[in-house]
């Protein structure tokens, strides 16, 4: 590993390391990453082997258990996925956007580290073992499909990768698991949902949840597999199955089964209350976020200040997916509030096509060419999650001043807060 920063004091700088050297191995085990390194540095007596300017050298080190070198690593170089899979949003990305874009990600590292679903297909035994040694749990995985043949034609990969040998040798090593489905109508559904779903069972409670997604489909499937949409009648139908199929499937202190969001705001059903959700806590991956936020918006509620001092008219803008949960549940207990005026707009998605409808996948272009000439009142709220992880762009690579400045108006994102938002108003 590449080291790019020593702190002062350090112990990395007793030794005489300097940026551009290089840890190799610790106590004789290679270090790739900050997990092998972060994993190996816990023992207080150590052998480092370094590179040490372009030189091997050896050291022995005495620490106490909390300390470390004191050092900064270059970025870890996060592995790609094996598959092609034909439902991938990846390959329903225009063409010239940034590179980012088109990467797919396969680490297991990245499932451990930050909750993404990744399919297992190009891990072979040594990473296996490595998961189980360094105890990386929970992971998340994408199976989709557990039938061999069906799954190599949806993931285009050639030969049959194992998926349930590796489930078994982590569940056995209790390395905690949670599965995603993407389910696409007439293709993995019917009796191949219920084979992938009684196969996954079979490792339960260590494989602790399996969660039904609707597939996602834009506009830039030029020479892609053709995929049904899901449409309300679809997802009314699988909500109605949902309560017997779990009975075949059961859960203890948290369903085996789980549905993301999008599946009742289709069907345009009420949300099950957050104690059907139990312990499990996937609000990230689109699992009860919706009633989390609900929730934590009535009882921000409580706080918020019952009137401003001068007459303030505010802008929310969504996706259309969230919208008349926003008119229905948002919009009438802000309106409470004296002297603040709030209206929403709904963006629709021309850049991926409007069957994209989570203000997630909203892109810059759309917001502004949909709000220019509006009369957006004195702010535009929206949701944070129109920036990437960085809070830097929107998916055209546009920043908020950009979007700000050419609507000529203020752009404020709440952080799934609106207390936060109102706290912001100066004239409160």
């Amino acid at each position: 590993m590449k080291i790019v920063k020593i702190k002062t004091g350090s112990l990395a700088e007793e030794i005489g390391l300097h940026p551009g050297d290089r840890l190799l191995k610790i106590n004789g085990k290679k270090v790739i990453d900050e997990i092998d390194y972060k994993f190996r540095m816990t023992e207080k007596s150590l052998i480092l082997d370094l590179e040490i300017n372009g030189r091997l050298d050896r050291v022995e080190v005495v620490k106490e258990y909390d300390d470390d070198l004191g050092v900064q690593f270059e970025e870890i170089k996060i592995r790609s996925c094996a598959n092609d899979c034909v439902f991938c949003f990846v390959d329903q990305n225009p063409p010239n956007m940034r590179d980012g874009m088109y990467f797919r990600d396969g680490d297991y590292r990245m499932s451990y580290l930050y909750g993404h679903y990744i399919t297992l297909t190009n891990m072979g035994q040594n990473e296996l073992n490595r998961i189980v040694e360094q105890r990386m749990s929970p992971l998340y995985i994408s199976v989709h499909v557990t039938d061999t043949q069906l799954r190599k034609k949806l993931f285009l990969y050639k030969k049959d990768d194992g998926i349930l040998q590796k489930l078994r040798f982590l569940t056995e090593n209790d390395i905690e698991l949670h599965t995603q489905i993407v389910l696409m109508p007439t293709i993995n559904d019917g009796k191949y949902i219920l084979r992938t779903l009684s196969d996954l069972y079979a490792f339960y409670p260590v494989l602790k949840t399996c969660t039904i997604v609707p597939v996602g489909l834009t506009k830039h499937r030029t020479g892609l597999m053709k995929i049904p949409i899901v449409n309300k009648k679809y997802a009314n139908k699988l909500l109605e199955l949902l309560p017997e199929i779990r009975k075949d499937f059961p859960g203890k202190k948290s369903p085996f089964i789980l549905c993301s969001d999008e599946w009742y705001i289709l069907a345009d059903l009420p949300f099950p209350g957050m104690d059907e959700y139990g312990e499990v806590d996937l609000f990230e991956n689109g699992v009860g976020q919706v009633p989390h936020f609900l929730e934590s918006f009535r009882n921000e509620s409580f706080n918020y200040p019952k009137h401003i001092i001068k007459p303030l008219q505010i802008t929310l803008i969504t996706g259309t997916l969230i919208a008349d949960t926003f008119l229905s549940e948002i919009v009438p207990v802000l309106r409470q509030i004296k002297n603040l005026n709030v209206k929403i707009i709904q963006i629709k998605n021309e850049f991926y096509g409007e069957s994209v409808t989570i203000s997630g996948l909203l892109t810059g272009r759309d917001i502004i060419n949909q709000l220019r000439g509006c009369d957006l009142g004195d702010e535009v709220w929206a949701s944070h999650r129109i920036l990437n992880h960085e809070g830097a762009f929107t998916l055209d690579d546009m920043t908020l001043k950009d979007i700000s400045t050419e609507l000529q108006h203020p752009i404020k994102l709440g952080n799934d807060s609106f207390l936060e938002l109102l706290n912001g108003i100066q004239n409160v």
